[in-house]
């Protein structure tokens, strides 16, 4: 194992473990491919940061991002099939073959691959559904970046948060622990083939149907997709959120994505972002009052 991989661990850890990480990851990668070798590569680098960044299983930031993990693939979900919604309801709309630039194919592309790691991850193949969404997305802004700059143009700091915010959401389950990762459902292969299938058939199917104006960017191409993604999650996802700063972590990625998609804006974030911070309080309360209702109840009964 190369040094500087090792240099990413804490001194303290790097010293203590050191050893075994090279040598797990020397037994690893013996006879394997170059693919396989960078796939262990990158298994350390998010190790090593999940170490620096205390973000393991027993820390509780660890289980922070685990229980907003399954809401954080789902508003990348959303805002990727919102993506392509977008671009090809206006080129259907706008009635010209000549709508499409090159940059909006690569757009549609690396949209294609975000909704499909998603939905991916979602479904149960999460290691690899993590990574795909989060390349995707990764790929998105660093086109919307490159290209630009390619033409002499450079990108106004205004811009910013709206080319990291997806990155940093699509990011977020890559920093789940993985022995807290979300299980997913146990479905079969095909059944798992099937779920990106849904997720393009939702897409046609909100284009064809999508109308032009303002009702539509609200209600239609964020909206119904980010309703089909916590479909998805499923209930499993939300018995996880236990604490207000778990629910609060949960909802940040909707209100993120709804901020990039212009659903929410500079007059709205605040009580968009006050609003979920009651609703997480308030849910902890119902939660503690429904432990102490079934611990009186358990008492009565041993009386």
């Amino acid at each position: 194992m190369s040094t500087p991989l090792l240099r990413l661990y804490p001194a303290g850890y790097r010293h203590a473990f050191g050893d075994d990480i090279a040598e797990a990851y020397r037994e690893a990668v013996e006879g394997a491919g170059r693919s396989a070798r960078l796939r262990e590569a990158g298994d350390i680098v998010a190790h090593a940061l999940r170490v620096r960044l205390r973000l393991g299983s027993a820390q509780r930031a660890g289980r922070l991002f685990a229980a907003a993990t399954p809401f954080a693939l789902a508003a990348t979900a959303a805002y990727a099939a919102f993506g392509l919604v977008s671009m090809l309801a206006d080129w259907r709309l706008s009635g010209s073959a000549g709508f499409l630039v090159p940059l909006s194919y690569v757009m549609i592309g690396c949209d294609l691959v975000t909704l499909t790691g998603a939905v991916l991850a979602l479904g149960g193949r999460f290691t690899a559904g993590a990574r795909w969404a989060c390349a995707g997305a990764l790929t998105q802004a660093l086109s919307l970046v490159l290209v630009p700059l390619s033409a002499g143009a450079l990108i106004p700091a205004a811009a910013l948060p709206y080319l990291l915010a997806p990155v940093v959401v699509a990011a977020l389950p890559v920093a789940c622990p993985p022995d807290l990762r979300p299980a997913g459902r146990a479905l079969g292969t095909s059944a798992l083939a099937a779920l990106p299938l849904w997720a393009m058939l939702t897409v046609a199917a909100l284009t064809l149907t999508d109308a032009t104006g303002h009702l539509a960017l609200t209600l239609w191409r964020l909206g119904v997709p980010v309703a089909a993604a916590l479909l998805l999650a499923g209930r499993p996802a939300l018995s996880r959120l236990r604490t207000p700063g778990q629910f609060a972590l949960a909802g940040a990625p909707f209100v993120a994505m709804g901020y990039c998609a212009g659903v929410v804006d500079r007059d709205t974030l605040v009580p968009a972002l006050a609003a979920m911070a009651a609703a997480g309080v308030a849910l902890r309360l119902w939660r503690v009052r429904g432990g102490a209702g079934a611990d009186r109840g358990t008492g009565a009964r041993a009386d």
